[in-house]
């Protein structure tokens, strides 16, 4: 059954009914021609074991419609970085990637925290933060893309679906934030399902009328590690560096944006890819540590607006 409902305060994309993929890609090859789009592939060595990077990696070979693709490499030492470097040269868009654990790199991490500036520990934030910069310094590119290396039901409709809306000049929106289900033979999102959201709603309970967490109960699928935004948002925001990036930059676009510019899109029918453990032994891996840095970040936002 298609769902059409507008709820919350962010425009949604639906998936109402199939669309052709050549079609799709068609339009935002003419829309690129003036607003380059460029994909960050967060990675960790790991991935190159699983099911989803070297489906990712095939469909990503016919996509014709990326001025650049930028592969962040972390926790990796020299040797995964090499075979990091022959497992995507054989996509046809010449991937750069940046080696995020690397000797140089790490120089420039610590020369940032000497001055004050401190950008996290190793992890997708960092790595995002690193490659947001490298494209804006390139300065070719309208849009940042951005999604995750280990979906194992990836298809390149996702992607154009996360791009279009943001890379499209008729429709104006400056950040789509993804979202699907997430089912297999049992519901998955546990962090989303029985922490995030009846976390958002107690807050809404206990404090009543709240124009921040009104917006983030507008998200379908607030966890999602799936968006893309434009470079001039990209150089407004700060990221965070660490399990809080999903929420984190939500909250850095309802600061630097307006919300009839903000979007969600329903990317794919159902989403799988690989699952945390909750690490109830150790607080500083796994589903444990990813539930305290969002409820960090949430407290933290919050805080620095003076919500009583």
């Amino acid at each position: 059954m298609s769902d059409f409902f507008q709820n919350g305060e962010i425009a949604t994309f639906h998936r109402l009914r199939h669309r052709d993929i050549s079609e799709l890609e068609a339009e935002l090859e003419e829309a690129t021609r003036h607003h380059p789009v460029s994909l960050v592939l967060p990675y960790i060595p790991v991935e190159l074991k699983g099911r989803g990077l070297p489906r990712i990696v095939e469909e990503l070979r016919h996509v014709r419609y990326l001025k650049n693709i930028i592969v962040t490499i972390g926790n990796a030492n020299a040797g995964e970085f090499m075979e990091a470097k022959k497992f995507f040269s054989v996509l046809p868009q010449k991937p750069k990637l940046i080696w995020c654990t690397g000797p140089r790199i790490e120089e420039l991490y610590s020369l940032f925290s000497e001055h004050g500036i401190n950008v996290g520990e190793d992890g997708k934030g960092r790595s995002a933060w690193t490659a947001y910069g490298y494209i804006l310094a390139r300065e070719d590119s309208d849009v940042i893309a951005l999604h995750d290396c280990d979906i194992a039901s990836y298809d390149r409709d996702l992607l154009a679906r996360l791009c279009y809306p943001v890379a499209n000049p008729t429709i104006d929106f400056e950040f789509c934030k993804g979202y699907y289900s997430r089912v297999t033979d049992r519901l998955h999102g546990r962090v989303t399902r029985i922490f995030v959201t009846p976390l958002i709603r107690a807050l809404k309970a206990t404090l009543g009328s709240n124009r921040f967490l009104d917006y983030l109960d507008s998200f379908r699928y607030i966890l999602a590690g799936e968006f893309s935004m434009g470079t001039e948002l990209a150089r407004r925001i700060r990221i965070p560096g660490d399990w809080g990036i999903e929420v984190g930059v939500l909250a850095e676009v309802h600061r630097n944006c307006a919300l009839r510019r903000i979007c969600q899109a329903d990317l794919a029918d159902n989403y799988e890819h690989k699952h945390q453990s909750l690490t109830f032994e150790d607080p500083d891996k796994g589903l444990l540590k990813m539930g305290t840095d969002i409820a960090k970040c949430i407290f933290r936002t919050m805080a620095s607006r003076d919500t009583p």
